[in-house]
Formats: structure tokens, sequence, C-alpha cells
């Protein structure tokens, strides 16, 4: 099977960004601005989950917008789930961010000693990828925490946050091309940091004003991130397709 992940580019994080900016304003309109619930709103992302990754796996190769569709349903469901563990279950910020990070520690250590490996470049069996989904399902949802915890409870707010995930992914980055750290270690630090940096961001968005938001509204947000990721998908695949033809004619 050929490998399904798309390649780890920095237009992969622009886009894996604005999908998880997308997952809080989603998961908030569903369950807050329409007055759902968490539980609720959790059940009906989950089965949007398990419909995209389904039909992810059972692909046999990639397909971007079924690809980050499920990245979607995992962010929107990690915002949801999240919530109601913080909120209606009553466990609080840290207890949650701490359960869910052994969490995602548990299914890389099982994914490893499985299949010997957790790198993403080698997602060639159904039985990988399935670790794949599942790690960023409770990844995604530890941020979501974890981002919450910081904006609410530290006294930074949704900006300064925001600052701080971002100022985190920066160090990330420089020690992923001047250190020697394993990159697949980096890897997995970064996409779990990218989640609070779109909780946060979506906050800002959709906030109100004297919370420290923007109070743009959630669908209306989420309707332009959608099409943002829509947009970012398409270009940075035609450019793709374009750099791999100009290979093969310079060939």
């Amino acid at each position: 099977m050929r490998n399904k992940v798309p390649q780890v580019t920095l237009a992969f994080w622009i886009i894996k960004i604005a999908a998880t900016t997308l997952g809080e304003t989603g998961g908030d309109a569903l369950s807050m601005t329409l007055d759902l619930g968490y539980a609720v709103s959790t059940a009906i992302f989950f089965a949007f989950f398990l419909a995209t990754a389904s039909a992810q796996i059972a692909a046999s190769k990639l397909y971007r917008f079924l690809y980050w569709s499920v990245i979607v349903a995992t962010t929107t469901v990690g915002t949801t789930t999240s919530d109601y563990l913080t909120r209606d279950a009553g466990l609080g910020y840290l207890w949650t961010s701490i359960l869910l990070f052994a969490g995602v520690l548990i299914i890389l250590a099982a994914w490893y000693f499985a299949l010997g490996s957790v790198n993403v470049n080698h997602i060639r069996n159904r039985k990988a990828e399935t670790f794949y989904w599942i790690t960023i399902l409770v990844s995604n949802t530890l941020g979501t925490a974890l981002g919450d915890c910081l904006a609410d409870t530290s006294g930074f707010g949704y900006g300064g946050g925001a600052m701080v995930f971002g100022g985190a992914l920066a160090v990330i980055a420089a020690l992923y091309w001047f250190t020697i750290l394993s990159h697949v270690a980096l890897f997995w630090a970064a996409f779990i940091l990218t989640r609070p940096l779109g909780a946060t961001l979506g906050d800002i968005l959709t906030k109100p004003f004297n919370q420290g938001g923007l109070d743009l509204g959630r669908f209306s947000s989420s309707l332009v991130l959608a099409a943002l990721m829509i947009g970012c998908i398409l270009f940075f695949s035609g450019r793709s397709e374009e750099d791999a033809a100009r290979g093969t004619t310079a060939q």
C-alpha cells in the first residue's frame, strides 16, 4: 500500500493549523451555539470521524480532501470530548491534560512495539494507519485541554496562549533544522502543539470582546476557515503536481 500521509512540508502545517482552528469553532458551534451540549455533539462528531476514518483506511492511495476531512473530524470531536471531560465530567483542565497526555504516550508505545516505528513516512499498511488515526484523535483532544488550560487558568488569555504555543512550535522548528534530535519525536511534539494553538486562535475569533475575542461568530468563522483549507489544499496540491512534472521533464 502507498503511503497515505501527505508530505510534511510548510504547507502541511499551514493546513493543519487551519484544521485545528476549524475544529475549535466547529465544535463550539454545535455544542454551544446550537446548544446540543458536549455529549451529543461528541457523539455526532465521533460518528463523522468513524465514517471518514473508515473510508480513509479502506482507500488504496492518498485522497487529500478525504485525509483532511479525517483531520477535521479529529479536531471537532477532540474539542467536544475535551470540553465534556473538563466541564461536564468535572475533571478540570489539568487532570484532563495529564490523562490524555498519558494516553498519547501509551498509544505511541503500543504502536512502536507492534510495528517497530511510529514514523509517519512509513504508513503503508492498515494496522499502522489505524494507530496513526487513534494517536491523532487523542492528541487533538489533548491539545484542546492544553489550550484551555493555559488560556483560562494561567492568566495568559487567548492571545497570550496563542503566542506561547506559536513560540513553542518555533522552537521545535529550530530543533528540527539545527539539531540531531529525533525528527519523529519532534513531529509528534509539533503535531500535538498545533492543536492548542488552533484552539486559542479559534477562541480569539469567536469569544466576546470582553473575554479577549473578536466576536465573529462560530458558524461564520467555521465557513471561512473551511474555505481557507480548501483553497490551500487545491493550491498546494497543484504546486506539488507542477514540481513533480518539472522533475520528470528534467530527467
